[in-house]
């Protein structure tokens, strides 16, 4: 290099102060735009969901957790109508492989999940309540003493409906709205008072939202330790693996037929469909990615249900945390089957069963003993005692199965990341 270019590098005139300050200022301008476009972004998705999502009022003037705490109830309903009570297309009954018609599966609550979110950042815990748990039911005119823990909800809905058609109200979308909003109160308030703890918030998933969810995440993984066939369901899956759509995942969470603890082993499939869902969330970044997050929530409009005044926005970041597999999924334990008016029941001991929510979100939770009888579980594992002889399910519950291993004892499958279920 000749000594004339060395020294024009070296000694580059300085670049002029006034175009100095126009880049400055440029550069300023272009990253006060990106922070306005990310803010508007943020907003727009906010306030699209919030106006929206159907909400509720179920929860005003609710006790609140305390210490930042956060518990949230979610619901899976077992209809097959739409938030407005209308019939689900019948094509899509179709896929749902749920029955033709919309009478079927009532107003059950057949998914009833507890998610226990510590206000310092600890584990989150969801606690899944099995759906024929045979409790004391509140908020339902009329009715006093014990049914399924399920029913609330529908009793409540049906009999408020009855009272307003009784002083001439025809409407039926209000019938329809303030029926649900009786329905969301009773089971809030009976499951809160079974667990005795508050509920800050609640989600209402009806049964098409298993398989919308499904479709806006590309599918759920999941994991079976065996091969599966249901025809009531629709249920087909080989061991192993699977990716499922959303038919499939529906089929999935529904089976329960063929399976040894019949609604309890449903119950691990919901845990297991949930967790998932959440190893699919943080795989995927979909709350990294602007149109992924739009189908989802887009998916969330058309099947959920939300409590009013719900910061949706901060819970979806809060989710993101959540979605790295940090829930722990534990089933409450039961006595004993039993059968009242010829239904299969659940016979559980209200007192356990506060003391064992109690021990593992409370402070110092996780130090705490377990309740007698009471282990917590990978995804689904009951711990119910016993059997009323003569009872149509299992009469000698097994035991949980260590990790390695399925209940058959058999070797696990690797699940490759979600967990795997009977």
């Amino acid at each position: 290099m000749s000594a004339h270019r060395r020294k024009t590098r070296e000694h580059k005139p300085p670049m002029p102060a006034s175009r100095r300050r126009r880049l400055t200022r440029t550069l300023l301008a272009s990253g006060c735009a990106l922070v306005v476009l990310a803010g508007a972004t943020a907003w727009y998705l906010y306030d699209d969901l919030a106006s929206s999502i159907g909400s509720s009022k179920a929860l005003e003037g609710a006790e609140k957790s305390k210490f930042g705490d956060t518990n949230i109830l979610l619901m899976g309903l077992d209809s097959r109508r739409d938030q407005n009570g209308e019939d689900l297309p019948p094509a899509i009954l179709d896929k749902l492989h749920a029955g033709a018609s919309s009478e079927v599966g009532g107003y059950n609550t057949n998914t009833l999940i507890l998610l226990h979110v510590p206000g310092d950042g600890g584990k989150a815990k969801a606690f899944s309540v099995p759906r024929d748990d045979f409790v004391d039911l509140h908020g339902v005119p009329g009715f006093t003493g014990k049914a399924k823990i399920k029913e609330a909800y529908g009793r409540a809905k049906a009999k408020v409906e009855e009272q307003l058609a009784a002083k001439g109200v025809t409407d039926r979308r209000q019938l329809e709205h303030e029926g649900r909003e009786a329905g969301r109160k009773a089971e809030i308030e009976t499951v809160r008072t079974f667990l005795g703890v508050p509920i800050d918030h609640f989600a209402e998933l009806n049964l098409a939202g298993f398989y919308h969810l499904a479709d806006a995440l590309g599918g759920v993984p999941v994991c079976l330790n065996h091969a599966v066939k249901d025809k009531n369901s629709g249920a087909d899956f080989s061991a192993g693996r699977h990716t499922l759509n959303g038919q499939e995942s529906l089929a999935f969470v529904r089976q329960r037929m063929g399976l040894t603890m019949g609604d309890l082993d449903r119950t691990k499939r919901q845990q297991a469909f949930l967790a998932g869902a959440t190893y699919k969330l943080n795989q995927a970044g979909t709350f990294t990615d602007p149109v992924k997050l739009m189908k989802l929530i887009d998916s969330a409009k058309q099947d959920v249900v939300t409590d009013r005044g719900w910061d949706l926005l901060s819970f979806v970041k809060q989710a993101k945390n959540l979605s790295g597999g940090n829930v722990e999924f534990v089933t409450l334990p039961i006595e004993r089957f039993d059968r009242n008016h010829g239904a299969e029941i659940n016979v559980v001991d209200d007192m356990k069963i506060k003391r064992f929510i109690a021990e593992r979100i409370g402070p110092g939770a996780s130090a705490s003993p377990s309740a007698p009888g009471a282990a917590p579980s990978s995804p689904g594992t009951p711990a119910p005692q016993g059997s009323t002889p003569g009872s149509s399910r299992s009469s000698a519950p097994a035991p949980a199965p260590a990790p390695s291993q399925s209940s058959s004892g058999t070797p696990a499958i690797d699940g490759g990341g979600v967990p795997c279920v009977d």
